[in-house]
């Protein structure tokens, strides 16, 4: 397998696969918001999705049904269709010469393949062997507030509770959960098939698969992909991840104990500097991070920092990011950024 080097700055050949799904809409938004030098576009689905249209600056683009030769002559393609969809297309992308990063959670926790936040371990992404793996949103949105927070003092343990917007689920649910609401408000009983169970005016522990230990597998995802990232591989982890209803941006509460007591004032300066992150603060009027906040935006917004009064070593803070977007594809293209400026 020969993976084709991107000179800095010289336009690629970029195919989406996936493009039919939130997170495409959103890469493909991105790919045009950020300037990304983009040589040809080529949008990619399955046949279910086929010709349709989606915008690309000014004009319309038509997307393809996928197939082997899809990739010939593609130097990036950024994946977001899906595990099974990954591992099938993954030796046709790598024999192309083409570098896939994948949002998927198929490739995260092979050894061989580079899990990357650009902001907490760039230099993983350029030890690469042809695949890149996206971490999972709600991984990506808390690694980025762990690190700068870990140069303070090494952490011991983080114990965390999610509440996932049905984004997390895709476009489908997001509709979903519009439309159920409103039978809501109408007097009806909503009955959900995307989800489980209906998320209007309702919450759930999250829906992905129970495993041995009773923690689901999103949960165990968030364990083992921040050790990865942080390359902490010892580091002691909890989490509960609860569906909300909410239509898009995930929030976190986060529980952090440090091997020395680091100050609330320490805490808060190191994450003011830090990239990709905002504080929203006012003790004073009880004002703290929303997901209207960070909907349709890049950064993750942080705040109600504190001593935990059960443990001197522990602070506490609430965080909130766009999942769709920091959480999935603009990390995604800050990825190949890293790769096509260096």
């Amino acid at each position: 397998m020969h993976f084709k080097a991107f000179p800095p700055n010289k336009p690629l050949s970029l195919a989406v696969l996936g493009s039919s799904g939130a997170v495409g809409h959103e890469l493909i938004h991105l790919l045009e918001e950020r300037s990304f030098p983009v040589k040809e576009l080529r949008l990619l689905a399955s046949k279910r999705s086929a010709g349709t249209y989606q915008n690309w600056k000014g004009s319309k683009i038509k997307v393809e049904e996928v197939t082997e030769r899809s990739f010939e002559g593609v130097d990036l393609v950024l994946s977001s269709a899906g595990g099974s969809a990954s591992r099938l297309w993954r030796k046709a992308i790598n024999a192309a010469g083409a570098l896939m990063i994948d949002n998927s959670s198929a490739f995260r926790m092979d050894p061989e393949v580079p899990l990357v936040v650009p902001e907490v371990n760039p230099e993983v992404a350029f030890s690469h062997k042809g695949l890149i793996a996206n971490p999972n949103c709600t991984t990506i949105l808390l690694s980025l507030v762990l690190a700068p927070l870990a140069k303070c003092n090494s952490i011991r343990r983080v114990i965390v509770s999610t509440y996932q917007s049905a984004s997390g689920a895709g476009a489908k649910a997001m509709e979903e959960l519009k439309n159920l609401s409103l039978q809501v408000l109408n007097g009806n009983t909503p009955s959900s098939e995307v989800l489980p169970y209906s998320l209007a005016f309702n919450l759930f522990l999250h829906n992905s698969p129970l495993q041995n230990n009773h923690y689901c597998e999103e949960e165990m995802k968030m364990v083992n992909e921040t050790r990865k990232i942080m390359n902490l591989p010892n580091l002691l982890f909890t989490a509960t991840c609860v569906r909300v209803p909410v239509l898009r941006a995930h929030s976190e509460a986060v529980n952090i104990e440090f091997v020395k007591p680091v100050s609330v004032k320490e805490a808060r300066k190191s994450l003011r500097n830090a990239p990709g992150i905002e504080l929203i603060e006012d003790f004073q009027n009880n004002r703290f991070p929303m997901p209207v906040d960070v909907t349709g935006r890049d950064a993750i917004a942080v705040g109600r920092i504190r001593q935990d009064i059960s443990d001197a070593n522990s602070l506490e803070l609430w965080l909130c990011g766009d999942q769709i977007r920091k959480g999935a594809a603009l990390n995604a293209i800050q990825i190949a950024e890293l790769l096509v400026t260096r």
